[in-house]
């Protein structure tokens, strides 16, 4: 068996998320269809996070093991012919060594939020950021921010159905960028972590929304982190804006041959 590292973009509005499930059409189960036109042994898909329904990726990373050890470039040629007309893309291919895991051996995954500030409706944003109608305090966000950087019990910010063992995280790095653009201002928020809990981004997200239309001061943040009560969360966002950015480990698969 050969098995090989993918590099995925997809659209995450037409699936459910990441996860096959029954009857339902997903990311990993329309990458286990293309998989099955060039091996019938039905090749298993590992990808490094489930992204839930509605949540698109530009560098989602899986693998999966072939009975043939194809050529890297042909792998991902076969494979984006059997996915079409899916919104699924497989952007790289490598081969990797027995002991690579997608999910596993990742040491970081990077986020990015989309929040666009208009009264107009959304057009060729609409389906890849949250629209809101009123402004927001990129100052007051910021300073929210700062609370949730580093280790914490993020319990607050997670979703009541987690199934992680620990709801200890390390946030790496917590950054909302400001973009003023001709049809609204653009709100951009970039995390990163070694591993989420399930919902914790769009979670965080929509409590800084909070905190930047003014219904929450910038302290009242670090009050709800200390709780470690769901119910002191704001409100969780909408899937539309979030994408899985990157991937990370400490050798790149994808990295060009020296």
């Amino acid at each position: 068996m050969a098995r090989f590292a993918l590099k995925l973009e997809y659209d995450g509005g037409p699936f459910a998320g990441w996860q096959r499930q029954p009857g339902l059409a997903s990311v990993q189960g329309a990458l286990e269809a293309a998989a099955r036109r060039l091996d019938p042994g039905g090749p298993a898909v590992y990808g490094a996070g489930r992204t839930d329904a509605g949540v698109h990726a530009l560098g989602q990373v899986a693998h999966l093991e072939m009975a043939r050890d194809w050529a890297p470039f042909r792998l991902g040629e076969a494979l984006n012919a059997h996915l079409r007309p899916a919104p699924v893309a497989v952007v790289a291919v490598a081969r990797v060594g027995e002991d690579f895991h997608a999910r596993f051996a990742a040491v970081e995954r990077e986020y990015r939020y989309r929040l666009i500030s208009r009264r107009a409706p959304l057009v060729h944003d609409r389906g890849r950021a949250w629209r809101i109608r009123h402004e927001l305090d990129h100052g007051a966000m910021r300073a929210a921010a700062a609370h949730l950087v580093g280790l914490h019990d993020f319990t607050t910010f997670r979703s009541s159905i987690c199934q992680a063992q620990s709801p200890r995280r390390t946030l790496d790095a917590l950054e909302i960028e400001a973009l003023d653009r001709p049809a609204g201002r653009e709100f951009r928020f970039t995390l990163r972590a070694r591993s989420f809990l399930h919902n914790q981004v769009r979670s965080i997200v929509g409590t800084l929304e909070r905190v930047g239309a003014g219904a929450w001061p910038p302290g009242r943040v670090a009050e709800a982190l200390a709780r470690r009560d769901r119910s002191a969360c704001g409100p969780v966002a909408p899937p539309d804006g979030l994408c899985l950015m990157a991937v990370r480990y400490g050798t790149d698969p994808f990295a060009p041959a020296p």
